[in-house]
């Protein structure tokens, strides 16, 4: 599987690995998309349209939200185990 010989292949800035869009419909969290799918697939494709019709309306403005407020960073993600390991 190649990036280069298909365009619903992307390398994936999770695994580092070459991924189809349709694994990222289903390696997210409870076998859900993944919370980068916007991110990773917004130059190949109208994706969110796609996703709209794909999802159930509340699932997609999870995902929506989440690409709003993005995961939290290493440095906060440290702080928050630091303070909790701390109390």
């Amino acid at each position: 599987m190649s990036a280069e010989n298909n365009p619903m292949v992307r390398r994936c800035p999770r695994l580092g690995n070459p991924i189809a869009f349709p694994y990222c419909m289903k390696c997210g969290e409870n076998n859900g998309v993944c919370f980068k799918i916007l991110d990773c697939w917004w130059e190949v494709f109208d994706v969110a349209s796609y996703l709209k019709d794909a999802l159930a309306p509340e699932d997609f403005q999870k995902l929506a939200a989440a690409q709003e407020t993005g995961p939290q960073s290493k440095m906060a993600s440290l702080l928050n185990v630091v303070e909790k390991v701390s109390k």
